[in-house]
């Protein structure tokens, strides 16, 4: 029975928390898009954690709001022990995009008065929050949010503010306060203490996680709603697997299939994917601008796997200039449309989607309607490998990665191809 949903405001974030569940033993699945009631019942009957991973981080907010207030409620009916929002731990968003404080009033509503913990930090992969302000790594050095080279200037949500109590403040009306580390030693004394509607938790090892999952469903009463990153997912996963019983994590199945061609398309603009795919560049992969017109290039990418290249990347370019809201929507449906050509047209069965923002809209024009962790090592803290299950035969068991960003190894788009050669397991 499920223990625990959650709603991913991105795709690639989505299977951040998928991993997160999983790796501690509960089985989990992820939905692209919330389906009708009966059948969401008989899911929750075969899952300890369900998932449905959407795209309201490139939302305003009231359109972010008709996304997630049916599927929050949905979720809610189940039953679960909590329901997380799931965010990015750079916390993404602002008064106009992804607002976290609308999701915060969302949940409100929904679930009561009970103070909504917000948890952004995630030591694995360099996220910290420390007296409410927030931190991340990049290159080898940890810097405070509003300083990060990439956040600082992020092209959709640049972050200004480290103190989240204040960035979240910008968001909502909701009163918002703060537990920081020195009330780690008896957290659960002070957790039930609290009287305002949200609460910054801080974090820097996954003690501290332990401590926050285990205050978070010290108060429970009924369903509760919370958001943060995959430190938060990590952070609920081991409270809720700590009592004696619990399941074991599973080794998952190598890949099958002999063809380890790969396709990426990409509709991001960090630095760490420009990386990636000149890392694949130079091990003589063929890389491509989408351009104007999605079913030229598709056509040229097919030709080049039928022709042995081990590998094609398809990206967007640079749209500077242009709004994301604005661009997104077109460029997420050329690359569907590349994805769904290649996956017609050749043996291909190995893919990557880049862009948070991109992943989950390009899912959605495909028409995949869940998918499966299938392996979390080899690809670099936060990335992760899922199958898909789809109505169309040719999309259905494609082995992917929906990767954020600035996630990943600097040879991801190889380490799938190689994936298969060596067994792969699931990792505590």
């Amino acid at each position: 029975m499920v223990e625990a949903a959650f709603y991913g405001d991105d795709f690639t974030g989505s299977t951040d928390a998928l991993l997160q569940y999983e790796r501690l033993g509960l089985r989990s699945a992820l939905l692209v898009e919330l389906p009708a009631a009966e059948e969401l019942r008989a899911l929750a009957a075969q899952y300890d954690v369900i998932g449905v991973a959407g795209i309201a981080r490139s939302l305003a907010p009231e359109e972010q709001e008709a996304e997630i207030r049916p599927i929050l409620t949905a979720l809610r009916d189940l039953g679960p022990r909590v329901v997380q929002y799931k965010i990015c731990s750079t916390a993404d968003s602002s008064p106009t995009l992804g607002s976290i404080g609308r999701a915060l009033d969302v949940g409100r509503a929904l679930f009561g008065t009970t103070p909504i913990p917000v948890l952004a930090a995630q030591p694995d992969l360099g996220r910290y929050t420390v007296f409410g302000h927030h931190f991340a790594a990049e290159a080898g050095a940890i810097h405070r949010l509003d300083r990060q080279p990439a956040m600082s200037h992020h092209p959709a949500t640049p972050m200004k503010e480290s103190d989240l109590r204040l960035h979240l403040s910008a968001q909502t009306n909701l009163v918002i306060t703060s537990l920081d580390l020195t009330r780690y030693a008896d957290l659960e004394t002070h957790y039930a203490q609290l009287q305002a509607d949200v609460v910054v938790l801080d974090a820097l090892t996954d003690s501290d996680l332990h401590a926050a999952g285990r205050a978070i469903l010290s108060t429970q009463n009924g369903p509760l709603f919370a958001i943060g990153s995959g430190g938060l997912s990590r952070a609920l996963a081991f409270a809720l697997t700590t009592q004696p019983g619990a399941p074991a994590p599973q080794a998952t199945p190598q890949s099958g299939g002999a063809n380890e061609q790969v396709l990426v398309v990409s509709g991001s603009q960090s630095g760490r994917t420009a990386e990636q795919i000149q890392h694949a560049v130079d091990a003589g992969w063929i890389s491509l601008v989408l351009g104007r017109d999605s079913s030229a290039v598709s056509q040229r990418a097919v030709d080049h796997l039928r022709g042995g290249a081990p590998g094609v990347v398809v990206h967007t370019g640079r749209a500077d200039g242009q709004a994301v809201s604005e661009v997104l929507p077109g460029l997420a449906a050329g690359l569907a449309d590349v994805v769904r050509t290649v996956a017609h047209g050749t043996e291909v069965r190995r893919m990557v989607v880049a862009g948070g923002d991109t992943s989950g809209r390009v899912l959605r024009e495909l028409g995949i309607t869940a998918v499966e962790l299938e392996s979390t090592t080899g690809f670099g803290a936060g990335a992760a490998l899922c199958r898909t299950i789809a109505g169309d035969e040719r999309l259905d068991g494609l082995l992917v990665i929906l990767k954020g960003g600035q996630v990943g190894s600097a040879d991801l788009f190889e380490a799938l191809r190689r994936y298969g050669r060596e067994a792969q397991v699931l990792d505590r």
